[in-house]
């Protein structure tokens, strides 16, 4: 397959150089290239509200618009963006911790990967050795990649993506580092992630095939670097996939009736928004037959491996105010808006 880019060593540098000549009023470049934070950011350099813990994270590109595309108010501070599908080093993460952790901390996201792991873990060590407070917090949310009762074993997936946002809402707020590390570890325990490949992308680096799947099959767990699926189902009406699914989703973690919980419909590169409404009004139908009250959806290709084709379904089950957190205005490039519903008259 053809890509666009000039030399495959210089992929990530030109993709910043094009993202922030395009929102200059909202992110920058760091002192370390690689290191991507938002314009006006309070640090130890600025420090005109000390009482901003900053939120960042470590990834490797080619899956955007996750997670550089989300730095900006109310989301995250700084991202530190590896080479393709590769975490970026230990030394590298702790320069961004460096660039926006001032005397409130940090909270330093880590999407569990082994790579990713490895990297930050070792990259909150050197920060909090040199004195910044700094707090690792691991994200996981695929239920494919660990079974039930063995939820610190799982890849982060999608549903990473709640964290971010209700993190960084309530960090704006003044929300103190120990209080974050809590409430993203809620977050998480009330976060399911499921998806399906239909068909593979293609790595930027060799050209190659990521994985393969005959034309009538459907990968059911399938990673976002191309990790195997647990399951295979033929393909037939999108209405049947999603039942199965959801009903995974539940018997994981189930929804009591007149809960709200939130749905991520996300589109993993080669997903079309018709196929990704047409899931989600599966997964709405299907929650509603069962009096879950669907709340502030997102819905669109968000987390993505180039141009696999496939999607992931996430719920989310929040309370009072990790929903308001969720809901709460945000300026960054890529995270959509999320709409709350309309007041009752």
């Amino acid at each position: 397959m053809k890509k666009l880019f000039n030399s495959k060593d210089t992929m990530p540098d030109d993709m910043i150089d094009g993202y922030v000549a395009a929102y200059p009023d909202i992110v920058q470049r760091g002192i370390n290239p690689r290191v991507v934070r938002r314009t006006h950011l309070t640090t130890k350099q600025n420090n005109n509200n000390p009482d901003k813990v900053a939120l960042l994270i470590g990834n490797g590109c080619g899956h955007e618009p996750i997670a550089m595309g989300f730095v900006g108010e109310g989301l995250l501070d700084a991202n530190v963006v590896g080479d393709v599908f590769s975490a970026p080093s230990a030394d590298l993460i702790a320069e961004g911790i460096e660039e926006v952790c001032g005397s409130a901390g940090a909270v330093l996201l880590i999407s569990r990967h082994e790579g990713d792991v490895i990297n930050g873990n070792a990259a909150a060590l050197m920060a909090q050795d040199d004195g910044l407070d700094v707090r690792p917090l691991l994200m996981y949310d695929d239920i494919s990649s660990a079974p039930k009762g063995q939820e610190s074993e799982r890849r982060g997936a999608a549903g990473t993506m709640f964290i971010y946002k209700i993190l960084g809402a309530a960090a704006e707020t003044g929300m103190g580092l120990t209080e974050l590390v809590q409430l993203g570890e809620a977050v998480r325990a009330e976060t399911r992630t499921l998806g399906a490949a239909l068909a593979p992308g293609v790595s930027p680096l060799t050209g190659e095939l990521m994985f393969t799947l005959p034309d009538n099959e459907i990968y059911i767990g399938m990673g976002v670097h191309g990790e195997p699926g647990v399951s295979r189902r033929e393909i037939g009406p999108v209405r049947d996939l999603v039942h199965y699914m959801v009903t995974e989703l539940l018997e994981d973690k189930a929804i009591e009736a007149n809960m709200p919980a939130v749905v991520l419909v996300n589109g993993s590169g080669g997903t079309t928004m018709m196929e990704l409404l047409t899931v989600y009004r599966e997964v709405h139908t299907l929650l509603g037959s069962k009096g879950i009250t669907d709340v502030s959806p997102m819905i669109g290709s968000f987390s993505t491996t180039q141009e696999m084709g496939g999607f992931s379904i996430s719920l989310f089950t929040p309370d009072q105010s990790m929903l308001a957190f969720w809901q709460a205005s945000h300026a960054s490039p890529h995270f959509p808006t999320i709409f709350s519903p309309p007041e009752s008259t």
